[in-house]
Order: structure tokens, then C-alpha cells, then sequence
């Protein structure tokens, strides 16, 4: 027996007998005279676990299927360890919640699926099962939010029906006859056939639940449009449960922080929404308000250079942002050239001219940001980049050989 799982996903502890040694990709790795860890296959992940023999233990940390194995024993399955071990007797141990967690998710899967044809005639077309998701892909795009809640509330009415899961072994020839969900292609010997209570019948070699209430409950987590077709992101069981209890924890924490109760949560963030809105706005008035005065400032105190007025600051840990409102500010004004820059842990420049003032800003940062290590460049009314830290002295310094370069 070398895929035991295939009649018995419920086995987790089994002793077995090393029959090889060997290497896969320069990992140790070991075939058994028999095995229940389940290799990945069909979007569900591969089983891990340990091997034991006396105080020797080794993590299964892989379990590849080889269907074209040549070591003349039909054993195909390879056992990827995290240390060598050799030929002999152990005990295996198969990790309990990774695969309890795979055998619920599998079921819930064919569950979901076939209850989306039901309620949309959407046939699945991709399955991925890991650590962090489990989503099916349809071959639909246009599912209403109406028909995804349908089939979420049918398939988890057959979840809490407790419809019997069985495995039985057909010829393809009798499964041409039956009305299966899915046939793997290019299959000509026996198939393993999954069927949930008359429910969903589908040709499967992956670990299952013997019923369906073990599954616990299908929730969906969200759906994404991808092309032609719909992603559906999933949970059952723990993973169902672990979920709700964040989610529980967050309203709980948003309740008790906004002082209100959960129905009042929705209509307590809108107003906050609002507000911070208002906010905002009022801070952009005043904001803009304080840099043309501080605009008019400094052209106050600009000195005169040629038939233009000569703007130059350096100031320290300036947001670019800022720098390049208030240099747009000052370019407003006639007859004006301003040269501006942030020192800190990142400098930046931002050079700015009047339409009637002399000088082209983009040419002239380029080797003022040399200067600083940094890199960047504009048009001719306006450039502006970045640098790596340096001191206002610096910045200061830069701006001054800029200054004399444009005269």
C-alpha cells in the first residue's frame, strides 16, 4: 500500500519500513514500504511530519508524488527530510492540524463549487489551497453579490446536513457514465471518486472528511474579478473561526473606542470620515494661507540680481512637498528665480523661475544635485530631486554655486 490515504485520511500516526535512501536536489530524502502523507497534488499542499527510530527523528519537510518512479516496487512516493536517514523500521507521525486543516478545506471546496454551479452555472476552474488562502477561480465574471451569497448559504445547508463523504475506486469507462463535476484528463485506469451525500461526485486523489459537518462552515472572505473569470477566497473551520474572532476583536476594539455599540459602528466611522474631511480642508486653507506669507517674506527680503529677484533658502527637514508648494508660490511673482532646499536624513532641491525670469531650472539642478549625490531634473520653469543626508551647510553651499552659476 503506497498511497494509503487514498481510503484513510484519518490515519496520522503509522509505522513503515525505509525501503531507500537517497538524495533530491541535495535534500535527504526516503521512499516507504507504505505511506499516509499526501504529496501536493491538485492544489492541495503536501502533508509534513516526522520519521522516528529509537532517539533519531527527521522532519518530513516534503512529499513529492514520482508517478514515473523505476525502482520496480510501484512505491512513488518520496519523503523529503531536514536530516538523512537509513534504511530500516520507523515510526511516522503526519503533523494532525495541517492536515485536518486540508481535509476540511478540500471537502469545503468541492462543496462550494458544485453549489456555484448549482446557483450560477459557474464551473470552477482553478484551486489553490496554502497556509495564508484558499480560493477557487470560476469561469465566470459577471456573479452578482445576490448569487455569491446563495451559494455561500447552500453549500454550508449541505455542510450542516452531515452528508456521509465517500471514496470508491471506478473504471474511466464507468465514470463516462456518471455525472461527475470534473475528470482529471488523460486518465485510463482506475479513478478515485469523492461524493458528498449525492451532492457533489467528482474524480479527486486529495484528503477528505468523512462528513460533511466536519467541514464547520464555508465563509466566504472576499471575491476578485481577474478576466474572465472570479476569484473566491474562502474559509472553513479553524481557519473560519480564527477569523471571526480578529474580526469580533476589531469591532470590539472600534465599539469601545468610538464609545458606541456594533450596530452604530458603520454610521459612527462615516461621521468621523466627515469630519477628518473638514479637517483636512480647513488644514490646506490655512496651510496655504501661512506659505504665501511666508512667500511674501521672502520676497520681501529677495535680492536683486540682474532683471530678476533672487529667492535662496536652505531649510532642515522640510517635507518636499512643502518645498515645492512654497517654491511655486514665490514663481508666482514676476520677475523671480527661486532656489530652495531641505537638508536632513534625505536632501531635496527644488528650483522654480517666473515665466519672465531668466534661466533653465532643469539644466541647472542636474549639477547642484550632483553636488549632494542625488538625482533629478524638470522643465525649464521648474525641477526639482533628491539626495542622500547632508547638513543645512551643505544644502546652503550648493544653493550659492547654483546662484552663481545662473548669473
Amino acid at each position: 500500500m503506497t498511497h494509503a490515504y487514498y481510503t484513510d485520511s484519518y490515519t496520522l500516526e503509522f509505522t513503515a519500513e525505509i525501503i531507500a535512501a537517497e538524495t533530491l536536489d541535495g535534500r535527504p530524502a526516503v521512499l516507504l514500504d507504505r505511506s499516509y502523507f499526501y504529496p501536493t497534488s491538485g492544489g492541495q499542499p503536501h502533508d509534513t511530519g516526522e520519521l522516528r527510530r529509537g532517539g533519531e527523528i527527521a522532519r518530513v519537510v516534503d512529499v513529492i508524488d514520482r508517478e514515473n518512479d523505476d525502482s520496480g516496487d510501484g512505491n512513488t512516493v518520496l519523503h523529503v527530510l531536514d536530516r538523512p536517514l537509513s534504511p530500516g523500521p520507523v515510526a511516522a507521525t503526519i503533523d494532525r492540524g495541517r492536515r485536518l486543516d486540508h481535509m476540511r478545506h478540500h471537502t469545503g471546496q468541492h462543496i462550494l463549487s458544485r453549489a456555484f454551479i448549482h446557483v450560477a452555472e459557474a464551473e470552477t476552474v482553478g484551486f489553490h489551497l496554502s497556509p495564508q488562502t484558499v480560493t477557487i477561480d470560476l469561469d465566470r465574471a459577471d456573479l452578482s453579490p445576490e448569487a455569491i451569497d446563495a451559494a455561500e448559504t447552500l453549500a454550508n445547508e449541505v455542510i450542516w446536513s452531515d452528508a456521509p463523504v465517500s471514496v470508491r475506486f471506478v473504471t474511466a469507462a464507468e465514470a463516462a457514465t456518471l455525472p461527475l463535476r470534473k475528470t482529471p484528463p488523460g486518465r485510463d485506469g482506475l479513478l478515485r471518486l469523492v461524493d458528498i451525500g449525492g451532492f457533489d461526485l467528482t474524480a479527486c486523489g486529495g484528503t477528505h472528511v468523512a462528513r460533511a459537518g466536519e467541514v464547520g462552515l464555508v465563509k466566504i472572505a472576499r471575491t476578485e474579478r481577474r478576466g474572465a473569470t472570479t476569484r473566491v477566497e474562502f474559509l472553513c473551520g479553524g481557519r473560519a473561526l480564527a477569523d471571526y474572532r480578529q474580526r469580533q476583536a476589531i469591532v470590539r476594539d472600534l465599539g469601545a473606542a468610538l464609545t458606541t455599540g456594533p450596530a452604530e459602528l458603520t454610521a459612527a466611522v462615516g461621521k468621523l470620515q466627515e469630519e477628518a474631511k473638514a479637517l483636512r480642508n480647513e488644514l490646506r486653507q490655512k496651510s496655504a494661507a501661512l506659505l504665501a506669507l511666508e512667500a511674501a517674506q521672502l520676497l520681501a527680503a529677495a535680492e536683486q540680481r540682474g532683471d530678476a529677484r533672487l529667492v535662496m533658502r536652505a531649510f532642515t527637514d522640510r517635507e518636499p512637498d512643502e518645498l515645492r508648494r512654497l517654491a511655486t508660490a514665490l514663481a508666482e511673482a514676476d520677475g523671480v528665480v527661486a532656489l530652495l532646499g531641505t537638508a536632513g536624513e534625505r536632501t531635496h532641491l527644488v528650483f522654480a523661475r517666473s515665466a519672465d525670469a531668466p534661466g533653465a531650472m532643469g539644466e541647472l539642478i542636474k549639477p547642484a544635485l550632483a553636488a549632494l549625490g542625488g538625482r533629478g531634473g524638470g522643465s525649464p520653469t521648474m525641477a526639482q530631486g533628491g539626495g542622500p543626508a547632508a547638513g543645512e551647510a551643505t544644502v546652503a553651499a550648493t544653493l550659492a554655486a547654483a546662484a552663481a552659476a545662473l548669473a
